[in-house]
Formats: structure tokens, C-alpha cells, sequence
């Protein structure tokens, strides 16, 4: 039998569902939506963020000297019970709690793939805060001391795998060399195309050249009492437009380096001091707890212009990325970091 139907000539109106949602269904939609909202936060989880901010204690292995000139000690840290310590990148550094209290950055400059133990360096420096003659003087094989991290505030892009360059070069300075090395490693051990300039006052005040000595004739060593204060070419020896370079080392070099990249290549750094102050202005900053008034001049941080009132204040890396001198101020939702944040002008009231 062949039935003829009608076409309609509008739309049905429940077509695409109903035209009004039922009361039960939307009262049960608003209900799962605020559990799973509230799931968000009870079982949200930020592995990274975790161990950044986990303190543990480890205990000091080995020390060694690796520079005469220049006093450079690398600690070798390992966890009381020989536990594997959290996994790490090239680049990374940790946060270092010394026995009294004074908490210092170092770079990892060991092997990511030995999972139960850290290396740093440290440079004494006579004329500095305080954090390296401590780690120097009081800390040996035994000490135990209290650190934070990893962290990793200078990543390293492997060509093919978050980076478009085709060669990596490297630029070390000194003690600079301590972020560098497990990159370097890792470039060796993937087979990259590479290349380093490592250079220094002298070849006795540069650390690890035993282990730099393995990598031949990729590796260019200068030295300012032999060769003179290098230029950017000679900095980038070895490199190309299609090079990703990676930095570590004082200010000046990294800023000969600045002038001399080619403006097509990567380049990544991390300096040792904090960031210059390029037009500042004059501003008062008051500490709350006691009122008092501090002037903090133009070419100054913050930082520096309350340690002198407040010398218990803590702070780290000086260059606003590890958040230890972050302070709670008026008008700011998320603080000051005092070593790097300014004001315009206007007076700025610290929770100190």
C-alpha cells in the first residue's frame, strides 16, 4: 500500500527537544555542575607546583674544589636514606636553606638521569652577603641542609621538540658554566649539532674543565688574561643564524651577547645579578609595622633600600621569578616583589 503524507510547512516545534527545559532536569543540571566545580578544587593537583614548593632535608656527600682562582666547591646532595630525590630538567636550580637561616639559588649542574643525587657550585664571593662564605666555611660532607625545587626558570628547548633551531650554541662565563653543563650533556647524548664558548679571567679560576675538556674541539675556552675581553663574535664562535643560543654568565657578557645575536635566532639567558633599572623613578615605600618612611632612589630596588632597616628580610634570586621576596602591600592583590616591582611614583605601603 502507498500512503501519501503531508509536508509540513513549519518547523516542529519539538524538533530539537522541547521548547522549554523541564524544571527537574535544570535543577539537576545546576546541582552536577556545582559538584563537579567543587571537584575542581578538592582533588586538583599540580605535580610540578608540589615539589617546587616541598622543603626536604638532604644530606652533603661529597664536596669538592673545581677552581682555585676563583674558590668554586660543588656539593653533591643526596636524601638521608638514599631515596631518589624529584626528577629535574637542564636548567633547573633549587633553593638552597643554610644552617642559618639564609636561603640562596643554585643551579643543578649534575646529571638529570641520576635520580638520587643533586650537584650545585658555589663561588665564594668575600665581598657578597654572606650565602657563599657560609656554604664554604660551614658546610661539609655530612652537614645536612634544607632545600626547595626544582624549579626551572631557564627550560631548554631540544631542536625538534619545542624549538625550531637547527644548532644549539652555548655561552659560559665563569660560574655560569653550572646551567649549562646537563645542557651540553644532553645535546651530546641526543647527537645535536652544538657548539660552546667557555670563557673566564683565567683558565685556573674556570671550574669543571676537566669535565668540558671531554667534549674536543666543540668547546672554545678564552681567557681574559690570554685573549682579552671577548667580543660578541668571538662569544658566538661556532654558531649560525639558525643556532638557538643559551647564556649564562655576568651582566656584561650577556649584554655583548644582546647586541650580537642574529635578530632571527633564539636566545636564551640567565644572568647572575639582578636586572639593571633602565628609567626609574624616585619613590617612598612605608613598612607598616613600624611606620617608618624608606626612599627608595631611582637606580635602586626596593630590596636594596630596606635591607639596610630590615636585614632579616628574605629574598633569593634578586631577579623576580622565585617569589622569596614577595611581600604583601596595599593596593596590590598579589604583593611586591621588592627586587624587581617599582612604583611609578607614587608611595607604596609594605606589609614589614
Amino acid at each position: 500500500m502507498n500512503l501519501a503524507l503531508p509536508i509540513p510547512d513549519a518547523v516542529p516545534p519539538d524538533l530539537y527537544g522541547r521548547r522549554g527545559r523541564d524544571p527537574l532536569l535544570r535543577v539537576l543540571e545546576r546541582l552536577m555542575n556545582a559538584h563537579m566545580h567543587s571537584l575542581r578544587f578538592l582533588h586538583r593537583s599540580d605535580v610540578v607546583g608540589e615539589r617546587r614548593d616541598r622543603r626536604r632535608q638532604v644530606v652533603v656527600a661529597h664536596r669538592a674544589v673545581e677552581a682555585h682562582d676563583d674558590n668554586v666547591v660543588s656539593f653533591t646532595l643526596a636524601s638521608p636514606d638514599g631515596s631518589e630525590l624529584p626528577a629535574w630538567r637542564a636548567g633547573a636550580h633549587i633553593d638552597v636553606e643554610m644552617p642559618s637561616g639564609r636561603v640562596r639559588q643554585y643551579s643543578l649542574c649534575g646529571d638529570p638521569a641520576d635520580g638520587k643525587r643533586y650537584r650545585i657550585a658555589v663561588r665564594r664571593i668575600p665581598g657578597g652577603d654572606g650565602g657563599s662564605m657560609e656554604m664554604h666555611d660551614d658546610v661539609g660532607v655530612g652537614s645536612r641542609l634544607i632545600i626547595r625545587g626544582p624549579r626551572n626558570a631557564f627550560a631548554f628547548a631540544v631542536p625538534g621538540h619545542g624549538s625550531t633551531a637547527e644548532h644549539l650554541h652555548f655561552v659560559a662565563g665563569g660560574i655560569g658554566i653550572t646551567p649549562i653543563l646537563p645542557m651540553m650533556r644532553l645535546a651530546h647524548r641526543l647527537g645535536l649539532d652544538w657548539s660552546m664558548v667557555y670563557t673566564g679571567r683565567s683558565r685556573n679560576s674556570l671550574p669543571f674543565l676537566d669535565e668540558i675538556d671531554d667534549y674536543g674541539d666543540r668547546v672554545t675556552i678564552r681567557t681574559d688574561d690570554v685573549d682579552g675581553i671577548p667580543s660578541a663574535d668571538i662569544l658566538l664562535t661556532g654558531s649560525r643564524t639558525t643556532s638557538a643560543v643559551y647564556a649564562c654568565g655576568p651582566m656584561p657578557m650577556i649584554a655583548v651577547l644582546n647586541r650580537g645575536v642574529n635578530p632571527g635566532s633564539e636566545f636564551h639567558f640567565e644572568r647572575f645579578s639582578a636586572p639593571p633599572i633602565v628609567n626609574g623613578a624616585e619613590f617612598e615605600v612605608e613598612l607598616a609595622r613600624t611606620g617608618q618612611r624608606v626612599t627608595v632612589p631611582a637606580d635602586k630596588s626596593v630590596l636594596d633600600a630596606v635591607k639596610p632597616f630590615r636585614p632579616d628580610i628574605a629574598y633569593s634570586c634578586r631577579q623576580g621569578f622565585c617569589g622569596t621576596c614577595r611581600v604583601p602591600a596595599v593596593g596590590r592583590p598579589e604583593g611586591m616583589l621588592i627586587c624587581t616591582d617599582r612604583s611609578a611614583g607614587e608611595r607604596v605601603v609594605l606589609d614589614l
